[in-house]
């Protein structure tokens, strides 16, 4: 233990993970403050960080709206300076007098009476003393809870006093980056804590810096060496082959409508090569709104079911699953497969009933996460099929998959997604799947034509609704959050869109008396929400008022009409897919995405990127600059969101040395691999295997 790091600042310490020298060292700057310097106040410039010293020409006090202390400061260069504070207290405000010599540090910004800092770092200098200024960048720390950043910084700098000075922590060979020049391990780590005055800070700012490359390098090499592991390990394990004769795929094909694309038989072919080895699959289809996953799911279905194993289908929602349930009857009772059904609201007798055919054999299961509960068994469960795996946690993919667990033989595991990944993303989070694209739309399908228009053109989007309904197409009217919150996860909000939702229904059906309006929002019963979709699809209700509940997986072709209240409250992944809700038929498609001003600069970005283009992958990558990788990725536990110093967007263009990194690492050194891995992920849970 370091000195003066006792036992409660020990297990605060431990809560962040922080047990070792080397998670000290490796707990690295966010970015830097340059106190190395003092700027003339004449010389600043907005959006710049700086240090100035001057004296303080003015004070004012003012408490409208809220209490705010302004304090003027001039300097030699014959330039004012406005610090500006929201929160101080009376000591505070009696320091900061006319005449006093003060030292300030913040970031430049544009104010209302010229150059302003907000809540600066000051100190306030006995008559005539000389400002003090470091003679190294002062490091910026994450923060740690209970930890105060100059107690950290204290801590941080006492374990680098026993950072080796030698090679002895160096774990890489030479020549493993190729032809890039680098610094050693403990270089890097001792510069990006103590840089030296005079280095360029850009450099830093934009991580192009030697020492972060090096850093980022390793700690990208060290997660793709730890899903590879984890994919090595999963292929140790057995799974039943299936070699089927295809008479149920062959029926199946004949009785569709419509020809698989290209697309869909190339990862079909994927998927059939997978089952016919006997070690399980782990593939990831991933394919934009509308390009047919759930019938390449069938066929894979039927591989398995025509050997005489169980599938299970999984979906996040009743709604989803129930929709899943009903095509997959459509398409296997005239084969003479039997479907059971399993979802919460399915009680008693049923459930029972449900229950039995499960543990007797029954081919196909479709259902929610009713299928984790611990009654359920299955007789010989060897495919999983999970629907929006994003939805899921890593858990509950474990629980059903392990439902089909014999001995050393394990289902396969086909999950699926219409959430498009990059590939930058791909090669770093999904490095244990094997990953396939239907990147091809069926024929028939129209793009849909996405404009972006000002809430107090509502009328005119109301007359539009109701023309296309008079023209015997449907619509949707979409309902987003609009009171209260801006926290999609705060408690209440299901409540709060589902009263939007109601008052916009209402509203909708006295604007529309000619019109037959339905409204489904998440806290209505299962039951309900199953008879408004059936009346919707049936044509019965010709425009539904929802909430986001229809986010993921409704299919009524006849709607070609979608508008989005609120839209710039949604982030690109979720308008993308209401979006997908139309365009589903061969009628032309529309989707207004109404919004209120004035629009922030992401919220425009954003609009602008939905008009633009309809290309998921496109999109993806755009949602996955603007969100960054942890929060894209959600639910899936890679890691990723707690990347000490890398980002995976940001550092795309490294990613092809880590990949040959990798191979020879594992090739030639896989010891290093384990040191490797241990030194940047620890021993935390990844569940790759899920």
């Amino acid at each position: 233990m370091l000195r003066g790091v006792g036992p409660q600042l020990g297990a605060r310490l431990a809560a962040r993970g922080v047990t070792t020298l080397q998670d000290l060292w490796l707990h690295l700057p966010l970015r830097y403050e340059d106190r190395t310097r003092l700027t003339p106040i004449r010389l600043l410039r907005a959006g710049e960080s700086a240090q100035v010293h001057g004296r303080i020409e003015a004070v004012e006090r003012a408490f409208r709206g809220r209490p705010v202390l302004k304090v003027a400061v001039g300097d030699a260069s014959d330039g004012t300076l406005v610090l500006r504070f929201f929160h101080f207290h009376a000591a505070q405000a009696k320091a900061l007098r006319i005449g006093a010599s003060i030292v300030c540090h913040g970031e430049v910004r544009a104010g209302q009476l010229g150059l302003e800092m907000v809540h600066p770092g000051y100190r306030v200098l006995d008559e005539d003393a000389p400002p003090h200024l470091s003679d190294r960048l002062d490091p910026v720390y994450p923060a740690i809870e209970g930890v105060g950043p100059v107690q950290l910084a204290r801590i941080i700098g006492a374990a680098l006093d026993y950072l080796p000075q030698d090679d002895v922590l160096e774990l890489l060979p030479d020549g493993l980056w190729g032809d890039l020049s680098l610094p050693r391990w403990h270089e890097a780590v001792r510069f990006l804590h103590r840089p030296p005055p005079g280095v360029d800070l850009s450099d830093l700012a934009r991580h192009r810096h030697p020492a972060q490359l090096r850093l980022a390098l390793e700690e990208l090499l060290s997660h793709q060496l730890s899903l590879r592991r984890q994919r090595l390990a999963v292929k140790q394990l057995g799974a039943q082959a299936f070699y089927p004769s295809e008479r149920f795929a062959r029926r199946l094909a004949a009785t569709l409508p419509f020809a698989l694309t290209a697309a869909q038989q190339r990862v079909l072919g994927d998927i059939s090569r997978d089952l016919a080895h006997p070690e399980p699959m782990l593939r990831l289809v991933q394919g934009d709104v509308g390009s047919g996953k759930t019938i390449v799911a069938a066929f894979a279905a039927l591989a398995a079911i025509e050997s005489g194993a169980q599938v299970a289908l999984m979906a996040p929602t009743e709604l989803l699953a129930e929709q899943h349930a009903q095509s997959f009857r459509q398409w296997f009772e005239p084969l003479g497969i039997e479907l059971v059904w399993l979802a919460g609201k399915v009680k008693g007798k049923a459930r029972e009933a449900a229950l039995a055919r499960i543990a007797g054999g029954a081919s196909l299961v479709v259902g929610t996460h009713a299928l984790l509960q611990e009654p359920v068994r299955f007789a010989n469960l060897a495919l999983v099929i999970v629907d929006e795996q994003h939805r899921f946690g890593v858990r509950q993919r474990l629980v059903l998959r392990d439902k089909g667990a014999s001995g050393t033989q394990v289902p396969h595991q086909l999950v699926m997604t219409a959430t498009p990944i990059p590939r930058t993303l791909a090669m770093t989070a999904y490095a244990d799947l094997d990953v396939s694209v239907i990147d091809e739309l069926p024929p028939g399908r129209t793009p849909v034509q996405t404009v972006a228009i000002n809430e107090h053109r509502r009328d005119e989007v109301i007359q539009r609704i109701r023309a296309a309904c008079n023209e015997g197409r449907q619509a949707y009217w979409v309902c987003t959050l609009i009171e209260e919150s801006d926290d999609p996860t705060a408690p209440g909000v299901p409540k709060i869109e589902a009263r939007a939702a109601e008052t916009a229904y209402d509203l909708l059906r006295q604007q529309l008396p000619d019109v037959r309006v339905g409204l489904i929002h998440g806290r209505m019963k299962p039951a309900e929400k199953q008879a408004t979709m059936m009346a919707f699809k049936s044509g019965d209700i010709q425009l539904l008022v929802a909430t986001t509940v229809i986010e993921v997986g409704v299919d009524v072709p006849n709607a070609s009409l979608m508008l989005i209240e609120n839209a710039e409250r949604l982030g690109l992944a979720q308008l993308h897919q209401l979006r997908g809700r139309v365009g589903r038929g061969a009628a032309a498609s529309s989707c207004v995405l109404m919004y209120k001003a004035p629009l922030s600069p992401l919220a425009r970005e954003r609009l602008a990127v939905m008009r633009e283009t309809t290309d998921g992958f496109r999109i993806a990558e755009k949602d996955l600059e603007l969100r960054g990788p942890g929060e894209f990725l959600g639910t899936r536990q890679t890691g990723l969101a707690g990347f000490r110093i890398a980002d995976p967007v940001r550092d795309a263009a490294l990613l092809p040395h880590v990949q040959v990194a990798a191979d020879a690492l594992l090739a030639t050194a896989p010891h290093i691999a384990d040191r490797l891995i241990d030194r940047w992920i620890g021993h935390a849970v990844r569940y790759a295997d899920a």
